[in-house]
C-alpha cells in the first residue's frame, strides 16, 4: 500500500511538471499581430510633433502608450522595398526590390516560412490585404513562398475602396465591401480558425490614395462631400486613417481576454505620407518617394505579450530587422541572419543594436542610398551628389552641411560612414 501511494504521488508530480512545461511552452509562442499602415508618416499620426492635423486614433494610441514607440525606424521610400525587405531580412540592391511594383524572386526565402522551418510548423501564417511584392506576375502569390493563407488585394492600390479586385489563390472577384473593414473581417475570421499560434500580416492600403469618404461610423471628419480634385484632401486622408483605426480596435476586440494577452502587436507604416497631403516641417518633396526623413523615418510601435518597456527608444532599426525580431520572437534562435538585426530585447531590455541604419531607391530615373549613425546622415547619388545633415541640430534636413568646409568632427564622420555604405554594399 505504502509502496502504491508512493508511485501515484510521483505520477502526479511528473504529470503536474508535463503541465506546467506545456504551460511554459504556450506562453513561449504568443500570436504575432504585424499591422502595417499605407503611405503614412509621422506628421499623419498623433504622438509625434511634426504635422498640425491629427486623425482620432485612440486603438493606434493605445498600442503606442502601452509599449514602446521606436522613434528611429527606417523604412524605404515607397512600399515593394519595405515589405520585400521585411519578409526578407535584406536589403534592396540583394533581392532587386528597391521600388514599387519591383518583383520579388520567388527563390526567396520569406520569414513566414522560415519561422516554420526553424519551429517544426509552430505556427500558422497569413497575410490579409495588401501583397505588392510580386510585381505584376499573379503566378507568383504569398502561397508561392509558402505562406499558409492569403487573401487581398494583389497590386499597389486599388481605383475604388468601394468597388476593386480580390484575390485569393490566384484567382479575382470584385469586392463591394469597403476595403479597410473586409481586411479587417477576413483576418478575424481566419484567427478565430486557428487552434496553434498564428502570425498574421494584416496590410492596410489606408491611407493611400485614391482619397474617399469611408463609413461614416468609422470616422470623425464630419459630412464629407464627395472628394474631387481641387478639394483640400486632407479630411479625407485623415478620415481613412480613422476609418483604419476603427477597424483595428474591431479586430482586437474580436479576441477572447487569453487570446489578447497572448498577442504580440507591431504597428507601423511603410513609407512616408503622399506630398498632397504633407505637413510642415516635411516638405513636399521630402516625403513619400525620397530618402529624406520624411519618406523613410516612419511609426514602429509595439506592446502586447513580452513587452515589458513602455515610452520611446531611440535605437537605430530598419525595416530589414523586423525578419530576425519576428522570428525570435517567435522562438527561433537568432539575433541575426542576412542584412537584419533583432531587436527582441529591446521589448525587455536598454541595449545598443545598431551603430548604423540603411536604406536605398532606385527607378528609371533615380538611384540614391543613404546611411546615418543617428547623429550624421549621408545621402548618395548614382550621378556623383552628396548631401549631407546633422539630424541632432537639423532633423528636417534643411542645411546640406557639404556646401560648406566640414570641421573636423563631420569630416571624420563622413569617412566613418563612407567606409560603413562600402562595407554594406560590396
Amino acid at each position: 500500500m505504502k509502496k502504491y501511494i508512493i508511485l501515484t504521488t510521483l505520477a502526479i508530480y511528473l504529470l503536474s511538471c508535463k503541465n506546467n512545461q506545456t504551460n511554459k511552452d504556450v506562453e513561449i509562442s504568443p500570436n504575432i499581430l504585424l499591422i502595417i499602415a499605407d503611405d503614412m508618416g509621422k506628421d499623419a499620426l498623433a504622438g509625434f510633433s511634426e504635422g498640425n492635423v491629427k486623425p482620432q486614433t485612440p486603438n493606434i494610441d493605445a498600442i503606442r502608450n502601452n509599449g514602446l514607440n521606436f522613434t528611429n525606424f527606417w523604412t524605404y521610400p515607397t512600399c515593394s522595398p519595405t515589405r520585400a525587405s521585411m519578409i526578407t531580412g535584406k536589403y534592396g540592391y540583394r533581392t532587386d526590390v528597391r521600388w514599387a511594383n519591383q518583383k520579388l524572386s520567388k527563390n526567396e526565402i520569406l520569414l513566414q516560412k522560415y519561422i516554420n522551418d526553424n519551429t517544426n510548423n509552430g505556427y500558422v501564417t497569413a497575410v490579409i490585404g495588401k501583397w505588392h511584392v510580386s510585381g505584376y506576375d499573379a503566378t507568383i502569390n504569398p502561397e508561392t513562398f509558402g505562406i499558409d493563407y492569403y487573401e487581398g488585394i494583389f497590386i499597389g492600390s486599388v481605383k475604388d475602396y468601394y468597388s476593386w479586385p480580390l484575390s485569393k489563390k490566384g484567382k479575382q472577384s470584385l469586392s463591394s465591401e469597403y476595403t479597410t473593414k473586409k481586411f479587417t473581417a477576413l483576418a478575424s475570421h481566419w484567427i478565430q480558425k486557428q487552434d496553434k499560434p498564428w502570425f498574421m500580416w494584416l496590410a492596410y492600403n489606408a491611407p493611400h490614395t485614391p482619397f474617399h469618404i469611408p463609413p461614416v461610423e468609422m470616422h470623425n471628419q464630419g459630412n464629407l462631400p464627395p472628394y474631387k480634385e481641387g478639394v483640400d484632401p486632407t479630411p479625407y486622408f485623415m478620415a481613412s486613417i480613422e476609418a483604419m483605426d476603427h477597424q483595428i480596435g474591431q479586430l482586437l476586440n474580436s479576441l477572447s481576454k487569453e487570446e489578447r494577452e497572448n498577442t504580440l502587436i507591431i504597428f507601423m507604416g511603410d513609407n512616408g505620407t503622399e506630398p498632397v497631403v504633407t505637413q510642415v516641417p516635411y516638405a513636399s518633396n521630402q516625403v513619400k518617394r525620397s530618402l529624406y526623413q520624411g519618406g523613410i523615418n516612419m511609426p514602429l510601435f509595439v506592446s502586447g505579450k513580452g513587452v515589458e518597456r513602455k515610452g520611446t527608444d531611440s535605437n537605430l532599426i530598419t525595416s530589414t530587422d523586423m525578419f530576425a525580431t519576428i522570428a525570435e520572437i517567435a522562438g527561433v534562435e537568432i539575433d541575426e541572419i542576412n542584412d537584419s538585426k533583432s531587436f527582441k530585447s529591446l521589448l525587455s531590455e536598454e541595449k545598443l543594436i545598431r551603430k548604423y541604419q540603411y536604406s536605398e531607391m532606385k527607378n528609371e530615373k533615380n538611384d540614391a542610398w543613404t546611411i546615418s549613425n543617428g547623429t550624421y546622415k549621408l545621402l548618395v547619388f548614382a550621378d556623383g551628389n552628396e548631401e549631407m545633415y546633422n539630424l541632432i541640430n537639423d532633423p528636417y534636413e534643411k542645411n546640406n552641411i557639404l556646401n560648406s568646409t566640414l570641421n573636423t568632427i563631420e569630416r571624420k564622420s563622413k569617412e566613418e560612414l563612407e567606409i560603413e555604405l562600402k562595407s554594406i554594399r560590396n
